[in-house]
């Protein structure tokens, strides 16, 4: 269906005018209920304000003109079609007052359930439902309750508090278990609680409860979880939500309702079957809170075998239509079945894969939207280990395998304390009877989550699928006691700070902490995976989507590899070259000493006698290096920190000197060497004698690594092997030093090389903005550019990478300054527009110029869909990364929009 176009000043749709390719205007959530709507399933009536109107809400702090009016007639045509007016004291219409932005925000914006109802129209509700006091009630006390907390700030935990000591005195731990009579004075209380907070009567005005209801819906887009987790996200902070006004079903009318969640497939592994939670007189806040525990949706079956195919029918006609898996919320009131809500799921990595090969098998797609559906995050995830379990490790619990992966730290019971510890680089795990919105923060911070209740649908389950952490939901045979700050099971209690161990595949948890094994991505990415488990469908999902994205992709993915372990372990998982060979850690160890000869020479016959000593040293790493990649290219950048990171800090090598000097003893070395680094001393060294100014005034130093170069690669190839060297230059800034360099450079590569016909280029790294500014002139004397953007986003910006995330970054997130961190993922406006620069201008001077990047954000996925856009031949990043960029770069020659496949 073709999208409709939007109409200047129309803030309100009904259900039967939008459509699913609406989203930005409707929401997910709106969109997608016109969509059911237009497909004929059963969907109760409403209507969705749009996201244009939030916008305008948020911008003036009141609504847009019209808005009201449009509302108004909305609600009019809603109360013909029920035959019922809003909070009518004989014959009550109800409402929902949902929020849906473009994207899904599981729990972390508002609902109010039951608007309409007041202490007159409460009467005619019970006697809409055939006398049925009870539900009446309970439908009040959770209006109260919802529109208390939501729009009026009321303490949730007041309300709690009564609901607990009503059953308390019940004698019951059931909600269930509460009568009318009980209902009826928690009503009461809760009428007390509001007013006591609020300084106001509950209000009883139907349409005054409707309107702030939607206000609170607005407002709930700037609340500050729903802030955490678009960060979290990476969902724009300007689309503002939409809000369905919905009219009620109810799913608490006794044991013939209920309400449930259901999958179209597994959203934990991807497998086809029937999968959700139900639970009979319930209404929908019931099973993603967690409160009481589900049954399997396949109990529906044998409760209402009738509700049960229409839903099957329903899930079945919806996959097919969306080609994914979906998200489906349902009610039933008395045997007949209401479609509330779906989307396309959230699903976990391991999933993610499995059901794109899944729908490609199906011919629902094919292998370029395939690739589409996953991305480089989940893959990361999935090369994450997993416990490695023997005889020694029984579980202490098992739960529901929310959110798959192998989570260990210390048991934390709130938010706060999980970020405090985390902060201190304390693994936790944040235990809870169950999770609501106000602990995304913990969530976030947490290595794993374990709750005490809920399933596969709770709140905790569905955030933590979102984010790829670890998450084991109703593990119910823990009792979980927060004030405490324990948990006993099995006979034992765990305090905080105690270590766990949690499952997010099998559910289990288990006390102390469990050892880890490498994944069987991993495996099979490195070749040593048992072959039994060749034909594993997350294994072979993942195997063909890579082969597909590797058939795909224009980008060259390298690695940055210093040693030939890290070379060989980076073939592996598919790197076709090196992109930066870091010289200075070639430096290291045992060879400081030839470094502090170096930097102590005195005369020229010094300086040479230590660079002779180290190009033997050079050249054998170089050798090991060319061999393990066979041909392919090795980008070798010549030495660029300061010397003096060579030597013992300034102020340790003070205080030794000092004390030997008290003691009498001979220190002649040190202080030779105290005064060496005296003299190097800087107060910025990042922007001090380091890279091409460092080979510029040390006579030989580069020349020295130069000819361990070209010596290396003459070796292996006459070896019978096969060398590529290129040779980076960093930190120019000028084309002058670039070409003081390769003068020197080309003349010992004449010498060295010979007839041998091994080729090595000479480029530069681009990471100094003035280098990229004059990127024209650089390609003149530059076979290559190579961006280093870390440095460059250090200098662009004006950051010191070492010392600004802890000391300010969190405050720039906090204020959305930056939406991530830009030494994280390229900050296109700015840092990339540089990069743009220079690889245009430098290939308009020079037309076969090559170009990589080998900053971190190399493996970044946003990145990698940036240097595809801009014409980068290749990306590097470290060997872990490999995999994730050879998938991102198939992405994004697929779909080169964007990388998120939301």
């Amino acid at each position: 269906m073709a999208a409709q176009q939007r109409v200047d000043n129309k803030y309100v749709y009904d259900f039967a005018e939008g459509n699913k390719d609406l989203k930005d205007l409707l929401g997910g959530k709106g969109a997608n209920l016109a969509e059911m709507t237009n497909l004929g399933l059963p969907v109760p009536p409403g209507f969705t304000i749009t996201t244009e109107a939030c916008k305008a809400y948020l911008a003036t702090g009141r609504e847009p003109a019209g808005l009201a009016e449009q509302i108004e007639a909305h609600l009019e045509s809603l109360e013909r079609g029920m035959g019922r007016k809003l909070g009518d004291p004989a014959d009550p219409l109800l409402v929902s007052v949902r929020s849906g932005a473009k994207f899904s925000m599981p729990g972390m914006m508002e609902t109010v359930l039951n608007v309409g109802l007041n202490d007159r129209s409460v009467v005619g509700l019970s006697a809409q439902a055939g006398g049925n006091d009870r539900f009446a009630w309970d439908s009040y006390r959770r209006l109260i309750q919802m529109f208390g907390k939501t729009v009026c700030e009321v303490p949730g935990e007041e309300f709690e508090h009564a609901i607990d000591e009503a059953k308390r005195a019940k004698g019951t731990t059931n909600d269930l278990d509460l009568d009318a009579d009980d209902l009826r004075a928690l009503v009461d209380t809760y009428k007390k609680i509001f007013a006591e907070h609020t300084g106001r009567e509950f209000p009883q005005e139907p349409r005054e409860q409707l309107d702030l209801a939607i206000r609170a819906v607005f407002e709930s887009w700037n609340a500050e979880r729903a802030i955490v987790y678009r960060r979290q996200e990476r969902i724009p902070a300007d689309l503002g939500t939409a809000v369905n006004v919905v009219a009620m079903v109810f799913g608490n009318l006794g044991p013939d309702s209920g309400t449930g969640v259901a999958f179209t497939r597994d959203p934990a592994s991807g497998a086809q079957g029937i999968y959700g939670d139900y639970l009979a007189n319930a209404q929908g806040e019931d099973v993603v809170a967690g409160i009481r525990n589900t049954v399997p949706l396949q109990e529906l079956e044998r409760i209402d075998r009738k509700s049960y195919d229409e839903l099957l029918d329903y899930m079945a006609r919806l996959e097919g239509h969306y080609k994914d898996l979906c998200d489906i919320e349902f009610t039933i009131e008395r045997g007949k079945l209401w479609m509330l809500q779906t989307r396309v799921g959230k699903r976990t990595a391991a999933a993610a894969f499995v059901i794109a090969g899944q729908l490609v098998d199906e011919g629902l797609i094919d292998l370029d939207e395939a690739l589409h559906r996953v991305n480089g995050a989940q893959l990361a995830q999935l090369m994450f280990p997993r416990f490695k379990l023997d005889h020694e490790f029984e579980p202490v619990a098992k739960g529901i395998g929310a959110s798959p992966g192998a989570a260990v730290g210390k048991v934390v019971f709130s938010s706060d304390r999980a970020v405090e510890l985390a902060a201190e680089g304390e693994p936790v795990i944040l235990v809870r009877r169950e999770t609501n919105p106000d602990d995304l923060n913990g969530m976030i911070a947490a290595r794993g989550i374990l709750t005490s209740r809920g399933g596969k649908t709770s709140h905790a389950a569905v955030v933590a699928r979102g984010m790829g952490k670890t998450c084991v939901s109703g593990a119910d045979e823990l009792d979980v006691n927060v004030p405490a700050k324990t948990f006993t099971v099995a006979g034992q209690t765990v305090n905080e700070g105690d270590v766990v161990s949690v499952d997010g595949t099998t559910g289990n948890v288990y006390l102390g902490e469990v050892p880890v094994m490498p994944s069987e991505v991993v495996q099979y990415f490195e070749g040593t995976l048992d072959p039994e488990r060749i034909d594993d469908p997350l294994v072979r999902a993942v195997h063909r989507i890579m082969t597909h994205a590797d058939a795909t992709r224009r980008l060259r993915v390298r690695t940055n590899a210093d040693t030939g372990a890290d070379a060989a372990r980076a073939r592996r998982f598919g790197a076709e070259g090196i992109g930066l060979c870091r010289t200075e850690h070639m430096f290291l160890g045992d060879r400081r000493e030839l470094v502090e000869r170096l930097i102590l020479a005195g005369t020229d016959r010094e300086r040479e006698d230590a660079l002779a000593a180290l190009l033997p040293l050079q050249r054998a790493d170089f050798i090991e290096i060319f061999r393990e990649m066979a041909g392919l290219p090795v980008t070798v950048r010549l030495i660029d920190p300061p010397l003096h990171e060579f030597l013992p800090p300034l102020e340790q090598l003070a205080v030794n000197v000092a004390v030997a000097q008290e003691r009498g003893e001979d220190v002649a070395k040190e202080e030779a060497l105290l005064a060496a680094v005296r003299r190097m001393h800087e107060e910025n060294p990042m922007l001090g004698l380091r890279g091409v100014r460092l080979g510029l005034v040390i006579p030989g130093l580069f020349a020295m690594q130069v000819r361990a170069i070209a010596e290396a690669s003459v070796e292996v190839t006459r070896a019978g092997g096969s060398a590529c060297p290129e040779i980076m230059v960093p930190l120019v800034g000028a084309v002058q030093e670039l070409e003081t360099v390769r003068a020197e450079a080309e003349k010992i590569i004449a010498e060295v090389v010979g007839d041998s016909g091994v080729e090595v280029l000479i480029g530069t790294m681009i990471e100094v903005p003035r280098a990229a500014l004059t990127a024209g002139q650089i390609a003149e004397a530059a076979q290559f550019f190579s961006f280093g953007t870390n440095d460059l986003t250090q200098m662009a910006w004006g950051f010191s990478r070492d010392d600004v995330e802890g000391a300010f970054f969190w405050r720039y997130l906090e204020l959305g300054i930056f939406g991530i961190s830009p030494f994280e993922s390229i900050d296109r406006d700015g840092v990339g527009r540089l990069v743009r620069i220079a690889a245009e201008e430098g290939r308009a001077a020079r037309p076969g110029l090559k170009l990589g990047v080998c900053g971190e954000h190399g493996g970044d996925p946003d990145s990698v869909h940036f240097f595809h856009e801009v014409g980068l031949d290749y990306v590097s990043c470290s060997p872990f990364r490999v995999p994730v960029a050879r998938l991102e770069a198939g992405r994004a020659a697929v779909h080169p929009t964007g990388s998120d496949p939301r």
